[in-house]
């Protein structure tokens, strides 16, 4: 099995890891333990010099950004369960234990202060493929710079330190990619993730003691990791097998520690993350796991297609609450070809966009320069379009108390085990953005083989579909831009990136 493969395989398989049964584990003393110690944090530098995580590429200074690397350095709880860890999250849960863990977090941040909205966002970085991995700062990015964000990413997993012995997109984990730099990370098991990950965020809120977020009251000061920045709004966000540690964290720690004002919850699977695992004892999430309808916070969940039966995320399907939304993209995979590749690189100049355009009319198997392929072309649709939508919305949601639009649900067939579609093989309903409303090509979350059936299909339409579709080069355009002000005005697509969708459709060849 060649390089990609092993690496798509492993993607697949780590994701899918927490879609497992309801354990019976008896709880802790809690009593017993001592208070944790606050953590410590130290700026991060030696070794080779960069900064070791997989995550867009381009100059921040060319933004206005800056990065920065702490190491953190404390104790942290693992958790184990009070009764039964029953579908729909309503979870108590102890800490079972303390250990001395040393990790690090990645900060992006605006260089002129002036320019910081208030809003931190926290990555629990994603490690399925054995390295630290910022999946969702990719492909919202262009939006939490515009917003004038601060971004934090957390090792808060053994994976992403350790790694799992091979190379992965040009990058081992970081203590076996940089030793000399990353030598000293060490985190005793990924039962103390959870803990970890709290820790991380009342340092961005530079708050002490366990309850100093929105139940209690924000406890908002300048923090040393932003650079002496004061975050008003403290949101938690991960993709994947990292938004299945988010449903875990939202069910059984966030009631506990009151640390993050929003979740957003990006691709998740039909269950959350054990609670426990190896050496603790396996506390695994119930199947489906729902997020908890008692949360005080707003939590918004991205369903693409993929997640919806690839992952199961359809078992775990709840309808929308007063602090709950679920936005279900049609049209979109797990991950895709701007994920892969083209968002790494995107400062928000409009050429990545034109190159996705493109990547639907001319749609490639390759996932990046560092991969080879997959059995067909990969998804180029508008997954990131409207995940930085959601995202935004989120933030507003949090800062202002404005909830975001209500979507509709992507549409089933009977017996509940594949999407409805149209004509042209785009799904039906769900959150609709010119890529299916105005299709040049299917965009489709299955199709794909082996390790990248999470990642989706292209399928571009040839002359005569086209032809038959669209009689002219304006009549594709008045198509694109009425579907493209049509989600605008939803809320699905931010006006920066309607303007862009706009270009380039506008700068192609079809119906000529």
């Amino acid at each position: 099995m060649n390089r990609a493969r092993r690496s798509a395989v492993g993607v697949a398989a780590v994701a899918l890891l927490a879609l497992t049964g309801l354990p019976a584990t008896p709880a802790a003393d809690a009593a017993s333990l001592p208070d944790p110690m606050p953590p410590r944090a130290a700026p991060l530098t030696g070794g080779a010099g960069e900064i070791v995580m997989r995550g867009t590429t381009f100059d921040l200074a060319a933004v206005g950004y800056t990065a920065t690397e702490w190491l953190v350095s404390g104790q942290a709880s693992a958790y184990t369960n009070v009764g039964s860890l029953d579908p729909s999250g309503r979870w108590r849960v102890h800490r079972s234990s303390v250990a001395p863990f040393t990790t690090r977090i990645v900060v992006y941040r605006p260089t002129d202060p002036e320019r910081f909205s208030g809003t931190t966002a926290v990555e629990w970085l994603n490690v399925s493929a054995g390295i630290d991995h910022a999946p969702t700062w990719v492909l919202v990015h262009t939006a939490a710079i515009a917003r004038g964000d601060a971004w934090v990413g957390v090792s808060a997993q053994v994976a992403g330190i350790d790694g799992v012995g091979s190379r992965i997109g040009g990058l081992a984990a970081t203590a076996v990619e940089d030793p000399q730099r990353y030598g000293k990370l060490h985190l005793p098991s990924d039962s103390y993730s959870y803990d970890v990950f709290s820790q991380v965020g009342r340092l961005a809120r530079a708050a002490d003691g366990p309850t100093n977020g929105p139940a209690n009251g924000p406890a908002n000061g300048p923090s040393d990791v932003l650079g002496g920045l004061t975050t008003t709004s403290l949101l938690a966000i991960g993709q994947s097998q990292s938004a299945m540690r988010l449903t875990t964290y939202i069910d059984a720690v966030q009631p506990r520690d009151h640390v993050y004002d929003g979740f957003f919850v990006h691709s998740r699977g039909g269950s959350g993350a054990p609670l426990s695992q190896a050496p603790q004892p396996d506390v695994r999430a119930p199947s489906p796991t729902r997020i908890r309808r008692d949360l005080e916070v707003p939590v918004l969940v991205f369903t693409s297609e993929s997640d919806l039966f690839g992952l199961g995320a359809f078992a775990a399907s709840q309808p929308d609450s007063a602090h709950y939304r679920d936005w279900q993209v049609a049209g979109t995979s797990h991950f895709d070809a701007y994920g892969f590749s083209l968002g790494r690189s995107d400062d928000g100049d409009g050429r990545a966009d034109a190159a996705l355009f493109d990547a639907m009319h001319r749609p490639t198997s390759a996932l990046t320069g560092d991969f080879t392929e997959c059995d067909a072309p990969i998804n180029a649709g508008p997954h990131h379009y409207v995940a930085a939508a959601a995202y935004a919305a989120l933030a507003r949601w949090v800062a202002e108390g404005t909830p975001p639009a209500r979507a509709p649900r992507l549409r089933v067939r009977a017996g509940a085990t594949d999407l409805a579609r149209d004509r042209y093989g785009n799904a039906l309903g769900g959150i609709r953005t010119p890529h299916v409303d105005a299709p040049i090509a299917t965009v489709s979350g299955s199709g794909n083989g082996g390790g990248c059936s999470l990642y989706g299909t292209t399928t571009a339409f040839d002359h005569a579909t086209l032809a038959a579709r669209y009689p002219s080069h304006e009549a594709f355009v008045d198509e694109w831009d009425t579907a493209t002000d049509r989600a605008t005005a939803a809320g699905f697509l931010l006006p920066i990136d309607a303007a862009h969708l706009r270009d380039a459709a506008r700068s192609s060849t079809i119906g000529d």
